[in-house]
């Protein structure tokens, strides 16, 4: 098949080259950023794009948002995303916008090159290979997000402020609500996020990550 390598690592982005064009495989372009690959894609029209998620500029999710662009504008494209992170935002939607063809694997859990071979050939042939973790975090963070969508416009201006760093008292003023009040909304959305009073005083940090993350 005709493959697009995008890794901003040089010597593992050689060793991939390698690999596949040694297995017989047609490595069209291998390139460092996500410009380079969305350019790299639309020249070559591969059969395969092998992703990386962080890549420059910022080293944050340019791959993936690449990843997802590409599928859009090239729909036959195959996609494996390969990477040592988990990025389940932008991960959910690569697999919302139409999971055939699409893969994501971890690169420290892929214990076998013919494992990673028989991945492409998958994706390749239109089928969905996800590394279990990835379905694992992605499944998460939709619990997440459906625990914060139960609570009420009031309790999410609550949590808001408790983000900022502020006290009952202090979203008390804010909001103009009572003391009791704020007391009452700070034990609802400890309820609804799942936080139990066993976690004692790490209550309020645990339900501003899940407010973050969400």
């Amino acid at each position: 098949m005709r493959i697009v390598i995008a890794e901003d690592a040089a010597v593992l982005r050689d060793g991939l080259r390698m690999l596949l064009t040694s297995r017989g495989h047609e490595v069209a372009a291998a390139v460092g950023d996500g410009e380079a690959l969305e350019a790299a894609v639309a020249e070559h029209r591969p059969d395969v794009a092998v992703v990386d998620v962080r890549m420059p500029p910022s080293h944050t999710d340019e791959g993936l948002r690449a990843a997802i662009r590409m599928r859009r504008a090239h729909p036959g494209l195959g996609v494996l995303v390969f990477s040592q992170y988990i990025e389940t935002r932008y991960a959910a939607r690569l697999l919302a916008d139409g999971a055939h063809g699409v893969g994501y694997l971890l690169k420290e859990r892929v214990a076998d090159v013919g494992d990673f071979l028989s991945a492409l050939d998958r994706i390749a042939a239109g089928q969905t290979v996800l590394d279990p973790e990835v379905v694992t975090q992605i499944m998460g963070a939709g619990h997440r997000a459906e625990a914060l969508a139960a609570l009420t416009p009031r309790e999410r201006e609550v949590l808001s402020l408790m983000a900022e760093g502020r006290s009952n008292n202090a979203i008390a003023t804010a909001l103009f609500l009572s003391y009791g009040s704020v007391e009452k909304h700070v034990a609802q959305i400890f309820t609804k996020l799942g936080l139990s009073p066993s976690d004692g005083d790490h209550r309020r940090v645990l339900a501003v990550l899940r407010y973050l993350q969400g």
